[in-house]
C-alpha cells in the first residue's frame, strides 16, 4: 500500500455534532482557521444525524437545546424533532462556513502522541493521516449503539436493526414487529409505529418512569414576538434554564422531593393505561430518578392498544421466524428493532488513543473513564475532550454543559497557539483528587440507589453524570487554572 503523506493542521476535532461544531464556530470567531473536523458520517449532526427512527425528538425545550450564540426564534414547537435539530446544526455549519473544514466519511481509528515533535498523529480507518498540535474528541456519549448478543439473532430470517441505525427505506406497515428495550428511543418510536404495524411486541426488561411531556406548538404571534422583541428569546431561554435547573434540587440536595414527581408518574400511568394488570407491569421496581426519567404523552396510550403486547418474560432465543421467551412461548415476528441504547460508558471507543510513554487510554480507563472536569487526562498532552466523562446532567441541557467546555478548551488552545508552550498536560495529582471527590459525591446520589443504568459501568462506577448543578460546573470551568497543568 502506498503511504499517504500526513496532512498538518493546528487542531483536529473528532465529530461534527453540537460539541465539534460549537468549538469550530468559536475558533472561527476568534480568527483561527487552521483546524479540521473529522466526521465518520456523511453529514453533520452527530447523534441527531444518525437517530432517524420514527418519533425521534429531544426531551429538552428547543430554546435551551441550541447554542446561546445562535438562537432560533422560529422553532415550530417547544420540543424539537430530530429532523428540526439536524437542520439547525446544518444551518450553523453553513452560516459559519464550516463545510470547508469538515472531512466526511472519516472515522478515526487511532491517535498517537509523538513526544519528539509534540504533536498528535491521527489515522482514519481508510489510512489518511493527520498531524496536529491539539486533538479534541467531540464524539459524545451516545454515539455507539449497544447491540445485545441475543442467542440465535444471526439466524433470524426477517429484518433486524438497531433503532439508531434505522434504514431510510424501512416500511413497517402491516408487519409484526418486536421492539427490544424500553428506554428513551422505545418510548418515542412505539407510539409512532403502533398505528401502522399489525402487531407490536415490546420486550421489557425494566419498566421506565415516564412523565407527561409539556409540549406545545408555538402560535404565530409568539414566534413573531421572539423574532421582533429584543431580549424575548433570551428571556425564554433563561426561564427555561432556571425551571430545569431548579429540578436538580431533588437530585442533588433533597431526594425526598422526588416523591412529588413519582405521584405525577402514577397519575400519568393511570390516565394512559386502562387495564390494571398492564399498569402493574409498567410500574418500575426501582427508585424514581435512579435511571433516566422519560417524557411522553403518547407512550402509555400506545401500550393500551389492542395490537400492542408488553412482554416481560426474558428472551431465551431468537429463531428464524420469531422470538422464544423463557416461559416457552414463541411469538412470530417479521422485524426486530433493538431499542437497546448506547455504550455510554465506553468513551472514545473503538478508537485507540496512545499518550506519553505508550500509555493506552483504554487501559488507563480500565476501571472506568475519568478526566479533569471531563476534559483532560494526565499522560495525554494536548488532548481536550468535549462531553467527556461525568459531564452529562439528568436535569438540564447538555448543550449548556458543552458550551462551558468549549470556553475552557478554547482558552487552552489559545495558549498553545501563542507559542512558548508546546504542550499542556493536567497534573496527575490534580486529576486524581478531583475525581476522588467527584466519585464520593456520586456515591451519595440517587443514581446509585437500587438500580443499574447506562450511567454506570458493569462494576458500578458512574462515569457519565455530573453530580451537581450545571451552573456550578460553568463557574468552576470559567477559565483554566494554569497551575493545574504542566506546560512544556
Amino acid at each position: 500500500m502506498t503511504e499517504i503523506a500526513a496532512t498538518r493542521t493546528q487542531i483536529v476535532i473528532i465529530g461534527a455534532g453540537f460539541g465539534g461544531l460549537g468549538l469550530a464556530i468559536r475558533l472561527k470567531k476568534s480568527g483561527v482557521d487552521d483546524f479540521l473536523i473529522l466526521e465518520k458520517s456523511h453529514s453533520v449532526g452527530g447523534v441527531w444525524g444518525r437517530n432517524r427512527y420514527p418519533g425521534a425528538a429531544c426531551d429538552v425545550p428547543a430554546h435551551l437545546y441550541s447554542f446561546s450564540f445562535e438562537p432560533k426564534a422560529d422553532w415550530p414547537q417547544k420540543y424539537a424533532s430530530q429532523a428540526e435539530i439536524l437542520e439547525y446544526l446544518r444551518h450553523c455549519a453553513r452560516k459559519y462556513g464550516l463545510e470547508a473544514h469538515i472531512r466526511f466519511n472519516a472515522e478515526v481509528a487511532e491517535a498517537r502522541w509523538n513526544e519528539a515533535s509534540g504533536r498528535w498523529s491521527v489515522r482514519t480507518t481508510d489510512d489518511w493521516v493527520f498531524e496536529t498540535q491539539a486533538l479534541v474528541p467531540a464524539t459524545g456519549q451516545l454515539s455507539r449503539p449497544n447491540c445485545p448478543q441475543l442467542p440465535g439473532l444471526a439466524t433470524f430470517a426477517g429484518t433486524v436493526f438497531h433503532a439508531a441505525e434505522w434504514p431510510q427505506d424501512c416500511d413497517l406497515r402491516g408487519l409484526r414487529v418486536a421492539v427490544v428495550g424500553t428506554g428513551a428511543s422505545a418510548v418515542q418510536l412505539v407510539p409512532a409505529i403502533a398505528p401502522v404495524v399489525s402487531k407490536l411486541y415490546l420486550f421489557q426488561r425494566s419498566a421506565p418512569y415516564v412523565l407527561p411531556k409539556p409540549d406545545k406548538k408555538y402560535p404565530r404571534w409568539q414566534i413573531n414576538l421572539y423574532r421582533r422583541v429584543p431580549g424575548a428569546l433570551r428571556l425564554s431561554r433563561l426561564l427555561t434554564y432556571l425551571n430545569h435547573e431548579q429540578t436538580a434540587f431533588a437530585f442533588v440536595t433533597w431526594r425526598a422531593a422526588l416523591r412529588v414527581k413519582r405521584r405525577a408518574f402514577f397519575r400519568h400511568l393511570r390516565r394512559g393505561v386502562t387495564r390494571a394488570e398492564l399498569r402493574g407491569r409498567l410500574d418500575p421496581d426501582y427508585r424514581f430518578g435512579c435511571k433516566r426519567i422519560l417524557l411522553s404523552n403518547d407512550f402509555y396510550p400506545a401500550m393500551d392498544r389492542d395490537n400492542v403486547e408488553l412482554v416481560t418474560q426474558r428472551i431465551g432465543a431468537i429463531r428464524a421466524r420469531g422470538i422464544l421467551t423463557n416461559d416457552g412461548d414463541e411469538r412470530t415476528v417479521d422485524c426486530i428493532v433493538l431499542a437497546t441504547g448506547f455504550t455510554a460508558t465506553d468513551f472514545l471507543a473503538p478508537m485507540t488513543i496512545t499518550g506519553l510513554g505508550g500509555q493506552d487510554l483504554r487501559q488507563s480507563w480500565k476501571d472506568g473513564a475519568q478526566a479533569y472536569f471531563g476534559m483532560t487526562v494526565p499522560g495525554f498532552p494536548n488532548l481536550f475532550m468535549l462531553n467527556g466523562p461525568n459531564t452529562t446532567i439528568a436535569h438540564n441541557s447538555v448543550v449548556y454543559m458543552i458550551e462551558s467546555q468549549i470556553r475552557y478548551v478554547a482558552a487552552c488552545l489559545e495558549r498553545l497557539s501563542r507559542g512558548g508552550v508546546r504542550s499542556l498536560e493536567v497534573r496527575a495529582n490534580v486529576e486524581h483528587t478531583f475525581n476522588a471527590r467527584l466519585q464520593r459525591r456520586l456515591q451519595n446520589s440517587i443514581w446509585t440507589k437500587g438500580c443499574t443504568s447506562w450511567y454506570r459501568t458493569a462494576a458500578g462506577k458512574i462515569t457519565t453524570n455530573w453530580p451537581g448543578y450545571s451552573f456550578v460546573y460553568r463557574l468552576r470551568t470559567r477559565a483554566p487554572n494554569w497551575r493545574d497543568y504542566a506546560a512544556q
